[in-house]
Order: C-alpha cells, then sequence, then structure tokens
C-alpha cells in the first residue's frame, strides 16, 4: 500500500510530529510504502520528495511585521493557498498514493490541498491531535480557562474574548478561517473519517458538529523504551510546562498538606515566577523545581517516584507523559477531566481527583505515601495496560482496519479496542 502522509512540520517539534514520524515508521515496518508531505524548513530530515514541500512561514514573525505585504502572506495561507493545492496536486500526479493520511495541516497549507485528493479519488483519513476541527483556538482554552463558547458554530467569541495569543489580529484570523471552513463545508467534503486518540476528544468534536465518523484509535509507543523499577522512593513528581491549566498551583496547594514526602517538578513555563513566589511564602520545603531535564534523567526521576502527578485543569487529549509514567511502573494521580479517565482507572493503575481541589489531591498522595506497596501493584497494572492498549502492533491493527475499509469503499466502523486482562 502505498500512504501520502501529511504533516506540516518534517522535524521533532512536538507530539503530533512524533506521532507521524512514529506511524511511518511503522507502517514502513509492515511494507508499506510512505510519502510525506510536509513544509520546508532547515530543520527538516533529508526527503526525497522535499521538492514538492510548500514554503516555509512562520505566522508568529509574519504577523509581528504589521505590514500589508506580511497580513496578505498570512491571510493567503490560513484561508486558500495556491501554493499548498499546486503542490499537492504534483506530488499526487507523480507518486499515484492509494490513500492520504492527514495530521496537523491547517494553517500551513490551508484546505486548499483536501479537494485534490478528491478529485484524485483517494481514500482520506485525519487523526485529529486536537481540537482545531471545531475550536479555533485547537485547545478549548481561552484565556487561561476552560471555553466552550463557539458551540453551534459561534466563533466570533474567538475576537471578543481575544482568545489566540491575546491578540485582536490573531483572534480575528482564527474566527474568519472557521466560518471560511464551515461556508464551504471543507472537512464534511473531503474527510472519510477521523481518527481520535481519546473517546473524550471523539466526543466534543461530534458534540461540536462534525458529522463525518470519528474512530478511536488510542496512540501508540514502544513500552520497551521505558523501564520500570518497582522500588519507589518518597517522592512524586510532575512533569510537564508551567502554565496555568496545567492545575500546578492546585498541586502546589496540595503539597502544603503534604509534608511527609517530596514533591519534583521538572518542566518550565511562563508560571514558574509566581510558582517560586508561593513556594517562598508558604516556605513549602518539600518542593523542588527542577527546569528541564534531558530523557535520562526524566526517566530515572519518573521510574524511583511513588507517583506521577497529572493535575490538569484542561481537556486533555491522551497524555503522552500519562502512558510513559505507567510505562516506568509509576501509577498516576489524575485530575477526572478530558480523556485522562480513560488512561487512569481509579483504585486500579493510579487515583482520579477532581480539578482544582487541593484537598483531594493531597489524600489521594496520602494514600501511596502511606502504603508504598500499592504504589507498586498499581505500577504493574500500569505497566501491563500500555503493553497492551498502546503497543505497536495494536496500534497498526487499528489503523490497516481503517486503511482497508476506505479502500473497499465500505463504511468504517470502529476498530476492535485491545482488551487488558485483570491482573
Amino acid at each position: 500500500m502505498k500512504i501520502l502522509m501529511v504533516n506540516s512540520f518534517y522535524y521533532m517539534r512536538g507530539g503530533g510530529e512524533r506521532y507521524t514520524f512514529d506511524l511511518t515508521a511503522l507502517l514502513e515496518s509492515h511494507g508499506h510504502q510512505v510519502i510525506p508531505f510536509s513544509m520546508e524548513h532547515e530543520r527538516n530530515f533529508p526527503s526525497e520528495y522535499d521538492e514538492y514541500f510548500v514554503s516555509a512561514i512562520d505566522f508568529p514573525e509574519e504577523m509581528a511585521k504589521r505590514n500589508p505585504k506580511s497580513m496578505t502572506r498570512v491571510l493567503e495561507r490560513i484561508m486558500y493557498s495556491r501554493e499548498a493545492k499546486g503542490k499537492m496536486e504534483r506530488i499526487l500526479a507523480d507518486t499515484q498514493p492509494d490513500l492520504v493520511h492527514v495530521n496537523g495541516f491547517i494553517h500551513e497549507f490551508s484546505t486548499s490541498i483536501l479537494p485534490p485528493m478528491k478529485a484524485a479519488g483517494l481514500p482520506v483519513t485525519q487523526t485529529l491531535h486536537d481540537y482545531k476541527v471545531v475550536c479555533p483556538n485547537t485547545t478549548f482554552v481561552s484565556n487561561d480557562e476552560v471555553c466552550e463558547r463557539c458551540l453551534g458554530h459561534r466563533y466570533y467569541n474567538v475576537m471578543l474574548h481575544r482568545c489566540k495569543r491575546g491578540s485582536l489580529a490573531a483572534s480575528f484570523l482564527a474566527g474568519a478561517e472557521m466560518y471560511f471552513h464551515e461556508f464551504f463545508n471543507t472537512y464534511e467534503t473531503n474527510i472519510d473519517v477521523f481518527q481520535s486518540p481519546s473517546e473524550f476528544l471523539r466526543s466534543k468534536v461530534i458534540e461540536h458538529g462534525v458529522r463525518k465518523p470519528v474512530v478511536v484509535i488510542p496512540h501508540f509507543f514502544d513500552p520497551n523504551n521505558f523501564q520500570p523499577y518497582y522500588e519507589p522512593e518518597n517522592y512524586v513528581v510532575y512533569v510537564g510546562r508551567l502554565v496555568k491549566v496545567k492545575g500546578i498551583m492546585t498541586l502546589l496547594q496540595a503539597m502544603e498538606k503534604t509534608p511527609q514526602t517530596h514533591l519534583y517538578i521538572a518542566g518550565s513555563g511562563e508560571l514558574e515566577p509566581e510558582m517560586r513566589r508561593f513556594i517562598a511564602d508558604h516556605s513549602l520545603s518539600n518542593v523542588t523545581l527542577l527546569g528541564h531535564l534531558n530523557t535520562d534523567e526524566l526517566q530515572t526521576l519518573v521510574q524511583r517516584a511513588l507517583a506521577n502527578i497529572l493535575p490538569s485543569e484542561w481537556y486533555e487529549n491522551y497524555s503522552a507523559t500519562l502512558r510513559e509514567s505507567l510505562a516506568c511502573g509509576t501509577p498516576v494521580i489524575g485530575s477526572n477531566i478530558g480523556g485522562i479517565p480513560e488512561q487512569v482507572t481509579d483504585g486500579w493503575n493510579g487515583y482520579l481527583f477532581e480539578p482544582g481541589n487541593a484537598d483531594e489531591l493531597a489524600e489521594k498522595i496520602q494514600r501511596l505515601v502511606a502504603n508504598p506497596a500499592l504504589a507498586v501493584e498499581m505500577g504493574r497494572r500500569g505497566r501491563h495496560q500500555v503493553e497492551i492498549v498502546n503497543s505497536p502492533e495494536t496500534h497498526y491493527r487499528q489503523v490497516h482496519e481503517v486503511y482497508e475499509s476506505l479502500l473497499r469503499g465500505e463504511p468504517v466502523s470502529q476498530p476492535a479496542p485491545a482488551v487488558v486482562p485483570v491482573i
């Protein structure tokens, strides 16, 4: 099978790129040919297909110029890129793929790349990595709070509340883009089936208007790259960005009530000065900010922890940090929001707590501090879960089922989920 794999970036920029490269390698290991379609960039990996890549654009940089030429360039790339459309037509004609798998693309290429796929008679599937198809700000977050004001296609709210980087211009473009897609019915006309890593994301995009089929296929990774330890020390960890919606201030409040253990925070972000003030004002000697750690340091830190804390207060999709923690044999204490409860079963491989509830979070931490053997038991269950649910072979089977249905012209049904035996 020959698959055209579409993603804006062809270097390791974030979770969407990691998934794209990992899926490419997985498909190639099963004998398929994968052809990339991406954007030019100095950090790109080498590709024999880079002549088809779309010219680079940096939106914040272009917006900052505040001149008509830059704004026209931004508007064209967001609304309708003739360059991207032309290059898509060329690569389709020259390579003759069997189907197209789309990942992230929307701002860098515009939806102008989609009609050529259907004009060529190709089935098209898209993996959703965020809420972009229904949320102008992609995250259901506005001004550091969960927001669904655009429900019912009321995209003008993104401008009213300046959701996009606090900028009126950026927010106007984000809202106009959504109305443009709505008017031309872009996604419904050109995407045959969406793939969602979580049931939560699936339910949200359907609630907000997506009518094409959406199947749930959890992301994958190789658990063998993470070795469990099963001898926890008396500390918990937080790994991630230091921003308000990650619930980090709730975690600090919980540590006030949990002096019998230590919290190590690995990450950086805009909230760090406020966190340092809180730590100093409340004399939290049981909290240490480590900043950015390399991969080996981070894995060792997580392996030996009683628990990894995921106190998010926004709609997490399908957390890579969470599944990597379980692969290390470390249970997760996560807030009951978004896709987190699909990965954490309360009392089995970790605990869930009400988002923003520092008292409940502290109580869950204290349970594991008082019973390290329970943390080991939960960690073993979590490791067992990711070995089955998130294995490369499980993912390949599920994605391949979608591909085969599309190629046969059959309705795409939900692939059979992986079953985790109770241990």
